[in-house]
């Protein structure tokens, strides 16, 4: 049987199984995620072997599928985020994803050294592709809804959002020290200065137009059927491709682009007048996002279980590198906790949100591409295996310890958040 058979195989039988488990799987204290890995894990060299995919021959595959993954997971979240860009609450996530992230990757880079006897390059490499979070994963640490107030919620939720593209930045400076002689250090300047700020800006404008588009289109008359799906893979596909076209960060253009929608629908609702004629298109931008969000949430699961199958399946090179679990302990129990205490010194939090705040961090599907992307460019050398079995302990590790914990401990958040 051929590998793309076997791939066929694969993902029909898992979404078939969803299908008819569902339900009980929703009731679970733990999140899906978990039992994709296992489904991967067992599909995987590590068990029956039927899925046959590895870093080092399908690294280009992996990369395209986990980028997949994370745009789609990138806009979803965007739109999830219907606070206004000026209010207080963006205060914390600006935070996680600013001194505490830069703190994570200095803090990642020490543990490398230590443990892997890495030199500086792959150290930050390393660092930089385990620091962001994951949006999808542990859905009980997700908005539920645009308006929710929630900080904890809130915080991880954005800083999900904008750490991938961030990433890029100190991705950027690992290659440089790894390869200064390929001209990778231009790369950081421009990733600094143009590629980070220009993504938001062409994303934000990206959404701003298509979104008053596609609110035009509807309060002409009926919908037309599949606009929002049009909408949400265009907008996505063109944020991009843009982005990537003039260099700008393509990941934060595409979350730009969510926030960019979701703001216009605020505004445009917000403006709807006394008369009968506004009252009848008065639902037309919450109805335009509710659709969006429905749609978006539906092909982001399916890239969310496709890469934590894959994910699953590669896991067999790091189950007996205790060096790889022993970074990935630390970067989860004492890098990610003494990072965001450092970095959110000072905020405004009662003690119970900040403990809380240190103890999720979901790794996932943009550590697995910022992987692939890094071996494709060549330049760790014999450290290369080392960084992947490294980066699959983190994911590993994180998807048991904080999906596990997610429901029981946020139930528990919310309880005392009553009280």
């Amino acid at each position: 049987m051929d590998g793309l058979s076997v791939w066929f195989l694969a993902a029909g039988t898992l979404l078939l199984l969803m299908v008819v488990t569902g339900a009980a799987i929703e009731r679970l204290p733990v999140s899906p995620a978990i039992v994709y890995l296992a489904f991967g894990v067992v599909l995987g060299p590590g068990a029956f072997d039927l899925l046959q995919i590895d870093l080092e021959s399908h690294r280009s595959l992996i990369r395209a599928i986990a980028e997949v993954g994370v745009v789609l997971s990138l806009f979803s979240v965007g739109l999830r985020l219907g606070v206004p860009i000026g209010d207080s609450a963006w205060r914390i996530p600006l935070l996680l994803v600013g001194p505490a992230m830069v703190l994570t990757i200095a803090g990642g880079a020490i543990t490398a050294w230590a443990i892997f006897g890495f030199g500086a390059g792959a150290a930050i490499l390393l660092a930089s592709i385990v620091a962001p979070t994951d949006p999808v994963l542990a859905s009980d640490l997700q908005l539920k809804h645009p308006t929710e107030r929630d900080r904890v919620r809130f915080g991880l939720t954005a800083e999900g959002g904008m750490n991938d593209g961030l990433a890029a930045v100190g991705i950027a400076l690992g290659l440089a020290l790894l390869d200064p002689v390929e001209r990778t250090a231009p790369a950081l300047v421009r990733t600094v200065v143009w590629s980070v700020p220009a993504g938001v800006a062409l994303g934000a404008l990206c959404g701003t137009v298509f979104a008053r588009i596609a609110l035009a289109l509807r309060r002409r008359g009926p919908s037309t059927p599949g606009l929002e799906v049009f909408l949400v893979l265009g907008l996505i596909a063109l944020a991009y491709g843009l982005a990537s076209l003039v260099r700008a960060e393509g990941f934060l253009a595409v979350f730009a682009a969510g926030v960019a929608v979701r703001r216009i629908e605020r505004h445009a609702t917000a403006q709807v007048g006394p008369s009968a004629s506004a009252q009848e298109t008065a639902g037309a931008p919450a109805a335009m996002a509710h659709e969006l969000l429905v749609f978006n949430r539906q092909i982001e699961r399916i890239a969310e279980v496709v890469v934590v199958v894959m994910a699953g399946a590669l896991l067999d090179a790091a189950l007996f590198d205790w060096r790889a679990w022993t970074f990935a302990l630390v970067m989860l129990l004492v890098v990610r906790p003494v990072a965001v205490a450092l970095g959110l010194a000072g905020a405004p939090l009662p003690p119970r949100e900040r403990h809380l705040l240190q103890w999720f961090g979901v790794r996932g599907i943009g550590s697995l591409y910022w992987l692939a992307f890094a071996l494709e460019r060549d330049v760790a050398g014999a450290d290369s295996p080392v960084l992947a079995t490294a980066t699959l302990a983190v994911i590993t590790a994180s998807v048991l310890v904080h999906v596990l914990s997610a429901t029981a401990v946020m139930d528990w958040h919310l309880r005392r958040r009553r009280t």
